[in-house]
């Protein structure tokens, strides 16, 4: 019997720092940085040209076609 309402499986299209990769549908802005390796330290996440809250991290779902932009803050001198 197949399932029919589970579609975490399909894949969406979304924009990272103008690269399009495929994400499974369901996916987080908290997942999305887990897979490029992002964990800790201070980044800033825009989702379609809006700031994401990282309170929202966990709960902001990404959609097909959406346009992430991600900035990691660096110290140095």
């Amino acid at each position: 019997m197949s399932k029919t309402n589970d579609h975490k499986d399909l894949p969406i299209a979304v924009t990272v720092n103008g690269e399009t990769r495929a994400m499974p549908l369901g996916t987080s802005v908290a997942d999305l940085l887990a897979h490029l390796g992002i964990v800790g330290g201070k980044v800033a996440v825009e989702r379609n040209r809006a700031i994401v809250a990282r309170s929202s991290f966990d709960t902001q779902m990404l959609q097909d076609g959406d346009v992430i932009e991600i900035v990691r803050f660096v110290g140095g001198g």
